[in-house]
């Protein structure tokens, strides 16, 4: 058989219905391309193997037995992927009609781009989650450009942006050959940013094509509040300083940090009695003093 055009690539953590969704929009909105779908198994507490194997045969299932991360799981899709293309999407989102096929025309037509995300949306709704990401200033801070805005004409360019979005970028295989697998040492949080890093270090380009739409349930896995992102947006926040910042710049940025978010957030949780919160902060950043980027 002749080795599928894209690989879909998705890691399942505890969200089966979820990721069941995904498989049915690939399926109905990717026709005319050669593709395999593969989903990865991040240790979810019900083990989804037999589930597959009846449901799904034709989906390539990897059970971890350990959960890897964002990354690692990626990465053991990609491992055994064989796609000349490589679509990587969150388990919660939804595919669009053309949206796959239109995708592999822009770097058909563009040997230097080396990552490419699609406009990202709430799901049934027409709010923007992502429509690219503006560079980080000197205190490691950005935002996702429209984000919360209604989708209209004034988002509809391709053009470069800061960094692609986890829940849907696609890099073809000879890139990912040269800059390496997704870092795994940020578990949750922050990977895409350096990967984006690394693609433009090795002289492609990193793409938003707001043409294109991709919807998003957001925050299914991890609450908008919890402990697990409040612990590793701050710690990943310095490490991705730590590896992708020169410099002044990497001075400013870690001066800010450490000065300022950290002590803020650690003794304004402490006057409000959350200790527990507190020690996350603590935790990130002695995470950072004690190991190496």
């Amino acid at each position: 058989m002749s080795a599928p055009e894209v690989s879909f690539i998705t890691v399942n953590y505890n969200g089966l219905s979820e990721t069941i969704e995904l498989i049915a929009s690939i399926k109905q909105n990717a026709m005319g391309i050669l593709f395999e779908i593969i989903v990865v198994d991040n240790a979810s507490k019900e083990d989804p193997t037999d589930f597959f194997a009846s449901k799904h045969p034709e989906v390539v299932f990897i059970r971890s037995d350990v959960n890897l991360g964002f990354a690692g799981g990626n990465n053991l899709g990609i491992q055994k992927s064989a796609g000349h293309f490589l679509f990587f999407v969150n388990n919660d989102t939804i595919i669009t009609e053309g949206l796959t096929k239109s995708m592999i025309s822009r770097f058909e037509t563009d040997e230097r781009l080396g990552m490419l995300s699609p406009k990202i949306c709430f799901y049934n709704t027409k709010i923007i989650q992502y429509a690219g990401f503006e560079p980080l200033d000197h205190f490691a801070r950005n935002c996702a450009i429209g984000n919360k805005h209604e989708d209209g004409p004034n988002y509809q360019s391709y053009h470069d942006t800061y960094s692609g979005h986890g829940a849907a970028m696609m890099l073809p295989r000879n890139v990912i050959d040269q800059v390496g697998l997704m870092p795994e040492l940020y578990f949750l949080y922050y990977e895409e940013l350096d990967w984006s890093c690394q693609v433009r270090n090795a002289g492609y380009r990193v793409a938003i094509d707001q043409s294109l739409i991709i919807y998003h349930k957001e925050s299914m896995s991890v609450g908008k509040s919890s402990d697990l992102k409040t612990y590793y947006h701050f710690r990943n926040r310095i490490l991705f300083v730590r590896r992708n910042f020169q410099s002044m710049q990497k001075a400013i940025a870690l001066l800010y940090l450490t000065a300022v978010v950290f002590l803020k957030n650690y003794i304004f949780s402490l006057l409000k009695g959350n200790g527990q919160k507190a020690n996350l902060y603590w935790k990130a950043l002695y995470w950072n003093l004690t190991n190496q980027p």
